[in-house]
C-alpha cells in the first residue's frame, strides 16, 4: 500500500517507518558498548536440574547502559569429522539407502547429542558509567560431562528498540555436569563381613577395628595409644591392647560399558542408575568399588574415609562406552578383587550370553549378586537365566520406567 504514491497517508507512513528502520539498523552497527564480564560458577551441576549462577558485568564506558540482556554462547555443538564418521545413529541401518548415504539424519542426531545445556536470556539492571552489576543466569544441563562456555553475549538495543546488537565478551570456562540421579530406597545389600588386608590403613578405622580382643606384651613398633597403663603398673612391664582384624562389608558396583555405538539412551540411563546406587550405598556402613572398563580397566573405591561420593560421581560424569575391548576384560577385573567382596551390584546394558556367563561364573564362586538390566522401552520381558534361583535380585529397567522400578528395590 505504501508503494502507491496516490495513497498519500500510507505512502508517508511507509517512508517514515523505512527511515526509522534504517536509522535503528545503523545505530546497532555503530554501538560503542564496551563491557568486561566475570562468571561465578558452582562446582557441579546435574542433568535436568536447573542451575543458577552469577555473571558480573563491568561497564567500561562513560555512558550509562540500559535495556541490556545477557545470555551465554556455549561450545560449538557441531560434530567433528571423526565423530561423524565413527558414530552411527541408533537404528540407522533401518533407514533407506539415500538417507544413510547423505548423512543428514546422523548429523542432526549428533548435533542434538552435543548440546549439553540451554541458557535462558536474563535482563540486566542498568549499568552506571564505569560501574558494575550482577546478573543471575539460569542454565538447564541437558547431558552429563564437561559443559564448556565460550563467551558471554550481551544484547544491546538501539535507541528505538527495534534491533539489538550482541557484544561478545570472550570468557572460556567449563563446568562438570553430573549424571541424573533417581531415588533408591535403602538397599538390603547382599553379602557378609569380609577380611580386608591392611584394613586400618585402607579404611581409616572401619568395621570392628576398635573392638578389644586381648592384652599382650609390648613389641617394638606398637602404637603408644594402645598401651594399657593399668596392666603396665601391675606387671611392671609395658602391655598393649590387641584389636580384632579388619572385617567389614565391601561391595562392587559393576557398570557395563560395552556398547556397539558411542552414544545410547540405554547407556546414559545405566550411568544414572549406577550414580543412584552409589548415592544410596554411600550412606551405609560399607566400602564401594566402582568397576568398569574404558581405555583400560578401572576400580575406584569409595566410603569409610577412603574416597568420596563427589569423586565417584565425577568419574561417572565422564565415563564413555567401550567399543574396542572384549566383555571378558570386565570379568578379569572383578576376579582380581573377588576375594575381598561381600557382594556385587551389576548394572548391564544388555542380557546376552556373555553377560549371563559372567553372572554364572560369579555365582559359582559364591559371590552374592544383584543384577539390574537397562533396556529399551519396547524390549520383551527378560528371562533371569542364571538368576532364576533369586528372581527378587534380578530387575529389568525399561526406559521411561527406571525411576518407578528403582523405587521398588
Amino acid at each position: 500500500m505504501g508503494a502507491d504514491t496516490n495513497l498519500s497517508l500510507a505512502y508517508q507512513a511507509f517512508v517514515f517507518l523505512c527511515l526509522l528502520l534504517i536509522a535503528a539498523l545503523a545505530g546497532t552497527q555503530f554501538s560503542r558498548t564496551k563491557l568486561r564480564a566475570e562468571r561465578v560458577l558452582p562446582r557441579f551441576g546435574s542433568v535436568s536440574l536447573p542451575l543458577s549462577y552469577t555473571i558480573v558485568l563491568h561497564n567500561l564506558t562513560t555512558k550509562a547502559q540500559r535495556g541490556l540482556s545477557v545470555t551465554e554462547e556455549l561450545a560449538d555443538p557441531r560434530p567433528s569429522l571423526e565423530q561423524f564418521i565413527s558414530t552411527p545413529e541408533p537404528g540407522e541401518e533401518q533407514r533407506n539407502w539415500y538417507d544413510r548415504s547423505n548423512g543428514y539424519y546422523r548429523w542432526n542426531w549428533l548435533l542434538r547429542q552435543n548440546v549439553r545445556g540451554r541458557v535462558q536470556e536474563s535482563p540486566c539492571p542498568d549499568l552506571p558509567p564505569g560501574g558494575a552489576t550482577e546478573v543471575r543466569v539460569d542454565l538447564i544441563p541437558a547431558r552429563r560431562g564437561v559443559l564448556r562456555f565460550d563467551c558471554v553475549a550481551v544484547a544491546c538495543p538501539d535507541p528505538f528498540g527495534l534491533f539489538r546488537t550482541f557484544v561478545r565478551v570472550p570468557l572460556p570456562q567449563s563446568l562438570l555436569i553430573l549424571p541424573k540421579r533417581y531415588f533408591v530406597p535403602p538397599l538390603a545389600l547382599p553379602g557378609q563381613l569380609k577380611y580386608q588386608q591392611g584394613g586400618v590403613a585402607l579404611a581409616a578405622s572401619v568395621g570392628e577395628s576398635e573392638e578389644f580382643v586381648a592384652l599382650r606384651d609390648y613389641r617394638p613398633g606398637d602404637a603408644l595409644r594402645h598401651i594399657h597403663w593399668p596392666s603396665w603398673a601391675k606387671t611392671g612391664k609395658p602391655i598393649v591392647k590387641e584389636f580384632q582384624d579388619e572385617f567389614f562389608t565391601r561391595h562392587a558396583l559393576i557398570l557395563d560399558t560395552f556398547l556397539p555405538v558411542a552414544a545410547s539412551a540405554v547407556f546414559e540411563e545405566a550411568v544414572s542408575v549406577a550414580a543412584s546406587l552409589a548415592c544410596t550405598v554411600q550412606a551405609q556402613e560399607s566400602l564401594l568399588d566402582l568397576m568398569f572398563v574404558g581405555p583400560q580397566a578401572y576400580c575406584f573405591t569409595m566410603g569409610r574415609g577412603v574416597g568420596h561420593l563427589e569423586q565417584l560421581l565425577e568419574i561417572l560424569a565422564s565415563v564413555q562406552p567401550c567399543r574396542d575391548r572384549e566383555f571378558n576384560s570386565l570379568l578379569q577385573l572383578v576376579l582380581q578383587h573377588a576375594g575381598e567382596l561381600s557382594g556385587c551390584l551389576c548394572v548391564f546394558v544388555d542380557w546376552d550370553k556373555p553377560r549371563q556367563e559372567f553372572i554364572r561364573h560369579l555365582r559359582e564362586m559364591g559371590v552374592p549378586l544383584m543384577v539390574l538390566v537397562v533396556t529399551t522401552s519396547n524390549a520383551p520381558q527378560l528371562d533371569p537365566g542364571p538368576m532364576k534361583a533369586e528372581p527378587e535380585r534380578f530387575r529389568q529397567l525399561k526406559l521411561g520406567q527406571v525411576a518407578e522400578e528403582l523405587e521398588k528395590l
